[in-house]
């Protein structure tokens, strides 16, 4: 029942719904004996993007102030929207649901605290991302596995990120030290160089969260984000606001750190519309679109990559983008889209917990202590059979 020779390829699923909770990813992954330790024998064959409707993408807004009721029913709501995502697909492939080894969702965080205070006196943390696993192993009779940050957080660790171990599979290359970049409501990078424990990953601070908010607030709620970021384009920064959003101290905080919409989200969002009531909206866009920017900027220039692959919704913002080449070309540094390595940005993270599964099936750590933090390497997931 269990896929765990490792001289056996595996096709894997991996189903994401991202901190911008625009809709769900689902990418189908097949892995071959090479895969487990190196990024050789990893091949996608198919992904599919299914966006939520506007009702779906509020109900989620909500669960985040804490609605008990609301986080109950969304479980189980969201489980069948991952269960048909995954059905989806492999109805796409012309393949059957007996063809998949196993789902690997990530589901929907909710809501992320991590642990604080130092090493002597920390406080543990705790983690609740929801999508109901047993609902998508009975949907697709296929094996689940799920909840793959809290065995992290357990062990000591953030919980997050977790993706560096596949960041390192995929993109690790003896001599090279890249940035892969993921643009999602948080912005989140992994530095890998040839040594995978020495891996560095953690989140920069805000990536679309604050931008889609404001285009929220203003519009009130009739429009979700800034197409090709189009209006932040047409503004101008404010100094002193953006001064004062590049003083906050997470981004002073050392990794491992991580941080969520509970900071940079709605609430801080209301806060500047207000203070700054007097700017028209496109001067606070591109205000918070530069924050995005530097924010990136300042926390990956430091580990001195050779290159910047960037994914995530995040891509989809041209503005955004010219900002992020314009500070890293003017250190020498490219910027590519991890398109042109044959993922789309989209389907990466999909992919990364397609490959945390794996790991997972094979009873293999799929943490990295030195990015999350972590008192140990830890095999990660629960797994709910069909």
């Amino acid at each position: 029942m269990f896929p765990t020779d490792p001289y056996k390829k595996v096709k894997i699923i991996g189903l994401m719904s991202g901190t911008s909770h625009d809709g769900v990813d689902a990418a189908l992954v097949e892995i071959g004996p090479s895969g487990i330790d190196s990024g050789r024998g990893i091949e996608l064959l198919a992904h599919l993007h299914r966006p939520y409707g506007k009702a779906l993408r509020e109900e989620i807004r909500a669960a985040f102030t804490g609605n008990t009721d609301l986080i109950c029913r969304l479980n189980f709501k969201l489980g069948e929207i991952f269960a048909e995502t995954a059905l989806s697909l492999i109805r796409e492939t012309g393949l059957g649901t007996r063809d998949i080894d196993a789902v690997a969702s990530h589901g929907q965080t909710i809501h992320h605290i991590p642990p604080s205070g130092p090493p002597s006196r920390r406080r543990p943390g705790s983690t609740l991302q929801i999508g109901e696993a047993s609902v998508i192993a009975e949907r697709t009779g296929i094996m689940t596995i799920s909840d793959f940050r809290t065995r992290d957080m357990a062990a000591g660790g953030h919980g997050a990120p977790l993706v560096p171990l596949a960041d390192y599979l995929l993109f690790g290359r003896k001599g090279k030290k890249r940035a892969v970049l993921n643009i999602g409501g948080i912005a989140n990078v992994t530095i890998v160089s040839d040594d995978m424990d020495g891996t560095v990953a953690f989140d920069t601070g805000p990536g679309n969260s604050l931008i889609d908010e404001s285009v929220r607030l203003h519009s009130s709620g009739r429009r979700s984000f800034d197409r090709g970021g189009a209006a932040a384009a047409s503004g101008r920064p404010h100094s002193r606001l953006l001064d004062e959003l590049l003083r906050h101290p997470y981004l002073r905080k050392r990794p491992p750190k991580t941080t969520g919409r509970e900071v940079f989200g709605a609430a801080m969002a209301k806060e500047i519309f207000s203070r700054y009531c007097r700017l028209g909206i496109e001067d606070i866009l591109s205000t918070l679109t530069h924050f995005t920017a530097a924010s990136i900027y300042r926390a990956v220039i430091p580990h001195a990559p050779d290159e910047v692959i960037v994914s995530g919704g995040g891509t989809k913002n041209g503005f955004l983008m010219k900002l992020v080449r314009e500070m890293f070309s003017a250190e020498g540094i490219p910027v590519n889209s991890i398109s042109e390595y044959g993922i789309p940005p989209e389907a990466k993270e999909a992919v990364s917990f397609a490959l945390l599964g794996y790991r997972t099936l094979l009873k293999q750590p799929g943490n990295l202590p030195s990015a999350t933090g972590a008192g140990r390497k830890a095999v990660l997931g629960k797994i709910t059979l069909p």
